[in-house]
Order: structure tokens, then C-alpha cells, then sequence
């Protein structure tokens, strides 16, 4: 069985940053400051580790406790905030997840720093969250290793993972390090927040300006089962 993590932001939807307006309402309703998102360059972090940006910027000390309140009050807030922008789904993604239904030896799902909330309010109000089972998210100020750590885990409990069949598909150096550390490709784009060679610079198995058509990704599913690549490490 081969398996596809997927990034959410950036690679298969953009928002058109409609998600800043749910994280400024949190900050103003939590501690009365006003703050512009806009300001940090956030691609590829957890939202956990943009909230602990945001406070550091602010100069308002937290612990755990508040930063899961605050994660917690923006994905209340980001359903109403996603229809204030005119985001979309990117570039032959819905085209590729409909051809992998076809696919039992393949199975997708997600790898992404938002929380679990954030992630359905996304994936809800674009119309993606049928092609997703399940995946691994954002719980606390880890990095995104760990998150990948917990897909792979997550995806060895739903059946046997063929040795090379791990592939991460993401647009930002982040992507293309946790899957280094789970021993996975990754396919990255550059319809995030990081241009072609900034992420040709993290060594990616294969990077694209965009997604290819459903025939040329599904001729890179198969493609990857024939080149050697160090397996994913076991999951004690």
C-alpha cells in the first residue's frame, strides 16, 4: 500500500489569508491587543507555534492552558471567517484526490500543523473533507516532525505501508524536512509561501511550480515504488 500525507494551506487550498481574520478576533477577545497576522512569515508552521509567536511578539507570557484556549476559540471562529476571502482549492488537486478514489493501493491523508478543528473548517467549506479518513495535526508546540511521526503510526494501524510507499506532498521546507524524518519522498509545490528554489534548496524528491495533471502524479505514485529511498523508521 502506498501512502499520501497531505499538507493542507498552501498545497491543496489557499484561504486568501480569510484565516487571519478568526486569528486577530482570538487575540483581540483573549487579551484585548490588537495584532497583524500579516507581519510574520507563518508557511509551513503549526498553528500552536504561530500562537506562540504571536504572544512572544506581544510580549504576554503563556502556558499550555491558554495556548489550547486560543487555538481552540480561532478554529470556533474560522468557519464564519473563511467565506469573507475568495480562497480555493488549488490546481488539479480535486482532479488527482477524484483519481485516487479509484486507487485501493493507495490511500491519503492528512499531515498538516493546523488543529484537527482547523483543518475540517477548511476542508468543509472547500468541499475536500470526503477525500480525508483521517490524519495527524497540531496538538501542541512540537515541531512537524512529530506530527509526521504520528501519521505514519497512524497509517501502519490501517494496514501494511510498502516499504518505499510513503510520500509527503507539502509547499514549504517543513514539508520536505519532517518527511526527511520519517524516511518519506516528498513532492513539493510552490503554491504556498516558498518559491521553486527555495524549496529545491531542502532537496525534495521531486518539486513542481504547481501540481501536475492526475495522469503525471499518478505516474509518480508508481513511479516511486521503483527507486530505492531509506524505509520509514519503525514507530516504537
Amino acid at each position: 500500500m502506498t501512502v499520501l500525507f497531505w499538507d493542507i494551506d498552501g498545497t491543496l487550498l489557499t484561504t486568501a489569508k480569510a484565516g487571519v481574520f478568526a486569528w486577530e478576533d482570538a487575540v483581540r477577545e483573549l487579551t484585548g491587543r490588537e495584532f497583524e497576522l500579516i507581519r510574520m512569515r507563518i508557511a509551513g508552521l503549526t498553528d500552536y507555534q504561530i500562537a506562540q509567536r504571536t504572544f512572544e511578539t506581544l510580549g504576554i507570557d503563556t502556558d499550555a492552558a491558554f495556548l489550547r484556549r486560543f487555538v481552540d476559540r480561532y478554529g470556533e471562529l474560522l468557519p464564519s471567517s473563511l467565506p469573507r476571502k475568495n480562497g480555493r482549492v488549488l490546481p488539479n488537486v480535486r482532479e488527482i484526490l477524484e483519481h485516487l478514489r479509484g486507487r485501493s493501493d493507495v490511500r491519503s491523508y492528512l499531515l498538516t500543523g493546523n488543529t484537527r478543528a482547523g483543518a475540517q473548517a477548511k476542508l468543509t467549506h472547500y468541499e475536500l473533507i470526503q477525500f480525508f479518513p483521517d490524519g495527524a495535526f497540531a496538538e501542541d508546540t512540537s515541531d512537524r516532525a512529530s506530527i509526521a511521526r504520528r501519521a505514519l503510526d497512524l497509517a501502519r494501524r490501517g494496514g501494511a505501508v510498502a516499504e518505499d510507499g510513503v510520500l509527503v506532498i507539502g509547499d514549504t521546507p517543513h514539508d520536505i524536512d519532517c518527511a526527511t524524518a520519517i524516511g518519506a519522498r516528498t513532492i513539493a509545490v510552490a503554491t504556498g509561501g516558498y518559491t521553486l528554489e527555495e524549496l529545491e534548496a531542502h532537496h525534495p524528491w521531486r518539486v513542481f511550480d504547481e501540481l501536475p495533471a492526475p495522469d503525471e502524479f499518478l505516474r509518480l505514485i508508481d513511479e516511486s515504488r521503483s527507486s530505492r529511498l531509506k524505509p520509514a523508521p519503525t514507530i516504537a
